[in-house]
Parts: structure tokens; sequence; C-alpha cells
């Protein structure tokens, strides 16, 4: 971890952090989801470093080390996109490997359709690439109490994560969608009370891991991830092209809730989502959840580094 480097660098007056490690001339810019930083990928730098690849992770606008936007209840995914291409363009970086998990596998797949010559090949954790016209509303085929919904209500989660300090709010994030369940809280209950307070940590996280998390929402807050995450409008970007054409590796943890979600099954059993991506290679790990990348970073980062040496 110590050979990691931070560093920080301004877009459109913020200063957004970013972390680095490694000399190589092929890139890997891993991209984290809810409610994470760029710790949640250390495993996978130090591994890609030590295989001969350059490694950079964001924290995005408003999480972990990086400024708060001005107006966060207006941040949106476009506004990603644009940091992440100031970023490259302040690092004078022209082509990379994208690695992403959970949300931020959206910014990925549209650096993939809107720079296609700029993006060397595309890996997620859990998210196969389903265009937004073709994707089941989960919001309508779930109860009330479906976690998106909840955090899709303005002021709710704030309120819910608000009785706690992020500390907690991470170890019952960590507990909870660590599981193979969906979470769907009941109708009088918030989501954070779905967690015995007595219940251990995964055993893969630790007590460190969970103090760096907890330690950089309390500087931020979660209002901002939040926004991004679940509230920020729908915006097509310009997008014409629905079909992503760089290699994409999605892997996929067998106990992830997400497989549960409405129609995700289905659109893999069937092959569907090899219509909207033109070298797609889907895999499976048995055990992983969906933090499978920190559960068993062994298993994942071969897998990873496998698709990255295979497209360099």
């Amino acid at each position: 971890m110590d050979q990691i480097q931070h560093k920080f660098i301004t877009v459109q007056g913020l200063k957004l952090h970013v972390a680095d490690i490694g000399t190589g001339p092929n890139v890997v810019l891993f991209l984290h989801g809810f409610p994470e930083i760029w710790y949640t990928w250390r495993h996978q730098m130090i591994a890609a470093a030590n295989a001969g690849f350059r490694a950079i992770a964001p924290d995005y606008r408003g999480h972990g080390l990086s400024d708060q936007p001005p107006e966060p209840d207006k941040a949106s995914y476009r506004d990603l996109v644009n940091d992440i291409l100031a970023i490259l363009e302040a690092l004078a970086i022209t082509k990379v490997f994208v690695v992403a998990k959970d949300f931020g596998a959206w910014p990925a797949y549209i650096l993939a359709l809107l720079y296609p010559d700029r993006i060397l090949g595309v890996v997620t954790l859990g998210v196969p690439y389903i265009p937004a016209s073709s994707r089941p509303s989960f919001t309508k085929s779930l109860p009330e109490g479906f976690y998106i919904s909840r955090f899709h209500e303005p002021g709710r989660a704030e309120a819910d994560f608000g009785r706690f300090d992020a500390t907690t709010v991470f170890r019952n994030i960590y507990i909870l969608f660590s599981r193979s369940e969906i979470p769907i809280a009941a109708e009088n209950q918030e989501i954070m009370d779905m967690v015995d307070p007595s219940t251990p940590l995964p055993p893969w996280f630790s007590e460190e891991d969970l103090k760096a998390y907890g330690a950089a929402y309390e500087r931020t807050g979660f209002q901002t991830a939040l926004q991004i995450t679940y509230r920020s409008e729908s915006d097509d970007m310009g997008i014409t092209e629905l079909i992503v054409k760089v290699p994409v590796l999605v892997i996929m943890g067998r106990k992830d809730y997400f497989n549960k979600f409405p129609g995700i099954e289905d659109s893999i059993t069937s092959g569907k989502v090899n219509e909207f991506t033109s070298d797609l290679e889907l895999v499976y790990m048995p055990e992983g959840t969906h933090f499978a990348q920190e559960q068993s970073p062994d298993q994942f980062n071969q897998l990873m580094l496998t698709f990255l040496k295979k497209h360099i």
C-alpha cells in the first residue's frame, strides 16, 4: 500500500484525488462503486503494477479525498465522465483499460461507447452492459423497501445513515451487501436497521479496511454519492452507438445479490447480453459476492490480468 502515490488534479475548480502506482506504458483506470473510494481497488492496483501496468484510481467528486461539487444535488454521471476525461488529459494518458464495478460500470461503458479509440478494453464486476432502453425497471418490479427505491428518495438515506457515524454505516453496508439476497427493508424499517449490530464483518474485510472507508465518508458525507448513483437524471450524453465494440470481460460473483435483480439472469442465460457487446467474455467466481475483488483478490486478479495481457 505504501508504494501507491496520491496526487490531486484540479478539474472545474475541484481538487480530485487520484491514487497512482506503476510506470508501465499500458494504463489501467479503476472506477469504484457506491459508496466506495479508490481503496476498493487496492489489491488490483498493486497486482496490475507488479504485472507491468500503470494503475490509476480516482475518487469521484464528492467522494473520498476529492472536493465536493458546489451543488451536490445536481451532480451527475456526465460530471463523472467529464472528470475522468480531464484527469486522463492532465496525466497525458491517451488510451486506457477500464476496470469498474457497481455503478462505476456505467461511466466505463459510456467511455467505451463514446471514445472506443481510447479504450483498450473494459472489465466490470457484476454488471453486463445492457442499454437503458432494454433494461427492466428494477424499482417497479420489487417492493417499496428495495434499497434502490429508498436511496432514490431525496433525504431518506441521508436521515437513515445520519443516525450513525460513517464507520458504522460502512460496517452495515459491507455486512448487508455481501449477502446473496437483495436488500429489501420491511415497510416500517430503514435499510440500516436490517443489520444486527452484533453481526461480525465478513472475514475478508478488516477493521483497518473499515476505518479507511469510514474516515473518507466522515469527511464528505453521502449526499453526492447518493445523488450521482441513484438520483441523477437520465442523460444519453449524445450516445448514438448502442453496441460496445471494445473487448469486455464481465466477472460475475455467483453469490452477488445483483444476479437476482429482475431480468439479469435471463439476459445472461439467454445470451441477450451478447447482442450489446461485440466481444464479450463472461466468467463466474463461484463464491463471489458483490465485493468479489476484495473478498477473493487473487482469483479476481488472475482473471483481470489474463484479459489485460490478452488485449495489449
